[in-house]
């Protein structure tokens, strides 16, 4: 499976936002995102980083 998991970064820690993420799309200053499941987060972030071979979505919040 392609699918990526989501983390936040919070006191300096990666915590798990959302797995199996499959989609990510801006909403004006915030990010919806959604699941191979269907399970939809919507957070006021911004993509840090990407880590597409190890499948890893680093979010900073706003």
């Amino acid at each position: 499976m392609c699918e990526a998991a989501a983390y936040i970064i919070r006191n300096g820690k990666e915590e798990l936002f959302l797995e199996d993420v499959d989609i990510i799309e801006p909403e004006g200053d915030e990010l919806r995102l959604v699941s191979i499941f269907g399970e939809q987060k919507v957070i006021k972030a911004a993509i840090q980083s990407l880590n597409l071979v190890n499948h890893k979505v680093i979010l900073k919040e706003r």
